[in-house]
């Protein structure tokens, strides 16, 4: 293998592997500081070693190995938690062949060590966009220049986010455990929340030139898969997975060769991805089973089940959606979950009723600024010809939205109503 291919390599590996190590080493030093810093130490001997080594058979526990043996080091010269050096030290110490440890770490709780990294960065203490950065910097293995350039803010904002962050948590002492009872219950939606939120950027981007970005939905699905293997008795882990799954299938289909949005009734349904679409039944069906059926997630992948089963929009079966979003509008009693439930609605019962839900909608404050409401709104009146207002509701739509590809299509579609007039 050349250095190139090994460097490679090594990236891929410590995408997958580095949120284990970190989760390790935080365990053995209750610092998230000290622990990224000596699981970077192991990064940079492997950068250093495999190009003339090759990559060991187990790199994962090669890189948890010497990040431990790293600890350990540390731990004893700086006379730091002699308990812990005892209490870690003989085994580790002994462990001087890598094969041998991947074997001894069959025994270690590593899934206790994730989910404890993973209620910590998720903290409610924490700033949502707080909350973002760390999970995708300590879980996801990104680079902070990644996580900047994918959010399309400087580097340097990033990198305060997770300075303040990792200060927060160190000054407020938060423990590195799995909450119990009610918190858990509190605690868990928090890091619910934080996966969706960065599914949802790179399911329909805020800002920039691009509509979605794949690579933010596969980073969301591939913690949403960690979390629910490591609480599967959790229905609405898997009702969120059910959703991303489910979304995410659809993402070849919903922009052109060169970008360009299509619209779910235009999309071409056999590129949806079958096997996604497997998975996330899969996954919806688990979360009823398990009594979750009408969890907030678990509906809104109930609603995504309905477009993922229907051949075509016109099967789709959009009296049930309607129904599902009525269900979910009185659990969250959030306007943005009643501007669907009024497309659903103008699909089954006719345009003019969602219009006249879409009316209802317009003097609430949070969706003042919110660019769907005028574009839904445009698209009924359109649909009613009323061509005139309908131009009017894209062009404010345009104005709100800050994605420049959304941006044009919407002046696109104002620009129709003068065509169709």
């Amino acid at each position: 293998m050349t250095t190139t291919n090994t460097h490679r390599a090594i990236e891929a590996v410590w995408r997958i592997e580095s949120a284990r190590v970190i989760a390790t080493l935080v365990r053995m030093l209750r610092s998230l500081d000290l622990a990224e810093e000596l699981a970077q130490d192991a990064l940079v001997a492997a950068l250093e070693r495999w190009p003339q080594t090759g990559v060991p058979d187990n790199p994962g526990a090669w890189l948890v190995t010497t990040a431990k043996h790293r600890a350990i080091d540390r731990l004893r010269r700086d006379r730091l938690a002699e308990r812990k050096f005892e209490e870690f030290g003989h085994a580790l110490d002994a462990a001087t062949d890598v094969r041998d440890e991947a074997a001894a770490m069959a025994d270690d709780d590593i899934g206790d060590d994730l989910l404890r990294l993973v209620f910590a960065t998720c903290h409610p203490l924490l700033p949502t966009d707080a909350r973002v950065a760390l999970t995708l910097r300590l879980l996801g293995g990104l680079a902070t220049d990644e996580i900047a350039r994918a959010f399309l803010v400087p580097e340097a904002t990033i990198a305060q986010r997770i300075v303040r962050a990792k200060r927060t948590l160190a000054k407020a002492a938060v423990a590195f455990e799995v909450p119990r009872g009610s918190e858990l219950e509190e605690r868990l939606a928090s890091v619910l929340d934080v996966v969706y939120l960065v599914f949802n950027e790179g399911y329909s981007a805020t800002a920039g030139n691009d509509w979605t970005r794949p690579d933010l939905c596969a980073e969301a699905l591939r913690l949403g898969r960690v979390l629910a293997g490591l609480v599967p008795a959790e229905p609405e882990v898997h009702g969120l997975v059910a959703l991303m799954e489910l979304q995410a299938s659809r993402l070849r289909a919903r922009v052109d060769a060169d970008g360009e949005p299509i619209l779910l009734a235009e999309q071409d349904r056999a590129r949806w991805d079958q096997l996604l679409i497997r998975r996330g039944l899969d996954a919806l069906a688990r979360a009823e089973r398990l009594g979750g059926a009408f969890g907030n997630y678990a509906l809104q992948g109930a609603i995504a089940a309905c477009h993922a089963r229907a051949k075509n929009s016109d099967q789709t079966d959009w009296a049930r959606i309607a129904s599902l979003y009525a269900v979910l509008a009185r659990q969250t009693a959030s306007p943005v979950v009643e501007l669907n439930r009024a497309v659903a609605v103008a699909m089954s019962s006719g345009v003019q009723a969602g219009l006249d839900l879409v009316d209802a909608l317009a003097s609430e404050p949070a969706l003042a600024n919110y660019h769907l409401l005028p574009s839904v709104r445009a698209d009924f009146l359109f649909k009613l010809e009323r061509k005139a207002e309908a131009r009017g509701e894209f062009e404010r739509a345009a104005s709100l939205t800050r994605n420049d590809r959304e941006r044009a299509f919407l002046l696109e579609r104002a620009a129709r109503c003068d065509a169709a007039s």
